[in-house]
């Protein structure tokens, strides 16, 4: 795998500056079109949904909010200690946390 450097700022502007944005969003729906797209999931979203609970009663397993949740779902922040590994189990072993919660 051949590595990148990262782009100077002046590079990084000319990218910007020579970019057909309506071409590449075009390449992009054909691409999903002929299915060679590929729905990237957060780890969060991934152990809830194997789990098979709503964001409200996962989040209520955690002992987090249902804002919280949808944060850390969204990438916007990140679960601490606790609750990764807890979100970690789930993912592996969603049957203890459907045990737990009952």
């Amino acid at each position: 795998m051949k590595s990148r450097k990262p782009l100077t700022d002046q590079e990084l502007e000319e990218w910007e500056n020579n970019r057909d944005i309506g071409a590449e969003l075009l390449e992009s729906v054909r691409q999903m079109k002929a299915g060679k797209g590929r729905v990237v999931m957060s780890p969060v979203i991934s152990a809830r949904k194997k789990s098979g609970f709503s964001q409200t009663d996962f989040a209520k397993l955690l002992g987090v909010s249902v804002r919280t949740l949808q944060e850390w779902e969204q990438g916007r922040r990140k679960p601490s200690g606790a609750a990764k590994k807890l979100i970690e189990i789930a993912e592996r072993h969603p049957d203890v946390l459907k045990e737990i919660a009952m």
